[in-house]
């Protein structure tokens, strides 16, 4: 069979399948196994493809159609502009988070914080996205980046080995537990895309996202259980004048301002995404709020 032929049958496979992006997902795959991209595909579409790979690339077909998530297989996932390992055990990279990301950056820079002895957290870390992205746009951050799940944990740590970065610090911390500590009790910012999913809601979200690890979606029976630790447990680290930004999930942000603005947060905003969705809550801690921690 012809490369162009090995392809077309994997995307026949996917659309079967029911997958909603079969023509992207199959070229993926394709190039994972084939190392051609579709501009690639397309100049040698008729070239004679090896059985070994032909068979390698159907069999992640097949994995793909019964709803394994795209981004485990491929074992990787863009965000902004670097990748990211991921696999099972830690949430997959969505383009959505980067507005968090930007948003905090901007608001750092316009608050004149972007400062060599800047210092922030990002609790529930996940794969390193924000903190890592959050270092790309402001080099001279450091942030402590604290996951609790091993697997996860594994996937923080060798992120930021992979992309060499050495401002961003793994810590293995609960943030729900009152006992967690940081390695420095006062900081600048503190900013999070925790697990907000109602845990009600999780059986019936798409059967990849259940693939994902239920810990990084599970925020509790109303999805705000990490916003109240954040509230109750994180902020009183922020210096007055630092910055409090979070992920929220459809529904959220009237919610989750409230329970920040109790805790001192001022200023408050709520950003939305390219889908016309609430997506950041984002503020500034109030002079005098702030205990020492």
């Amino acid at each position: 069979m012809t490369l162009r032929q090995v392809y077309q049958k994997g995307k026949v496979l996917l659309e079967k399948a029911g997958i909603e992006t079969p023509a992207f997902d199959a070229a993926c795959l394709f190039q994972k196994v084939f190392g051609l991209d579709r501009q690639q595909l397309i100049i040698h579409g008729t070239e004679t493809a090896a059985d070994s790979k032909a068979d390698a690339y159907w069999m992640l077909c097949e994995k793909r159609a019964k709803g394994r998530p795209l981004q485990y297989i491929l074992g990787e996932w863009p965000f902004m502009d670097f990748t990211l390992r991921v696999g099972d055990g830690v949430l997959v990279p969505r383009e959505e988070t980067e507005l968090l990301v930007y948003t905090v950056a901007e608001h750092i820079k316009s608050a004149g914080l972007a400062r060599a002895d800047l210092q922030g957290a990002d609790l529930c870390g996940g794969s390193g996205a924000v903190a890592l992205g959050l270092s790309s746009l402001l080099p001279r951050l450091k942030l402590f980046c604290a996951e609790f799940y091993e697997q996860a944990f594994y996937y923080l740590e060798e992120n930021v080995r992979l992309l060499e970065n050495k401002a961003v610090c793994p810590v293995r911390l609960d943030v729900l537990s009152p006992e967690a500590a940081l390695p420095v009790s006062r900081l600048d910012l503190v900013v999070s895309n925790p697990p907000y999913v109602a845990a009600s809601e999780i059986a019936g979200l798409q059967r990849e996202v259940q693939q994902e690890p239920y810990t990084a979606l599970d925020g509790g029976e109303d999805g705000l259980l990490f916003y109240r630790a954040i509230a109750r447990r994180w902020i009183p680290q922020v210096r007055p004048g630092g910055i409090v930004a979070v992920e929220i999930g459809e529904g959220q942000a009237q919610a989750v301002m409230k329970l920040f603005h109790d805790a001192g947060v001022r200023a408050l905003e709520v950003y939305k995404d390219f889908n016309g969705l609430d997506r950041v809550v984002i503020g500034t801690v109030e002079n005098g709020v702030s205990s020492s921690g």
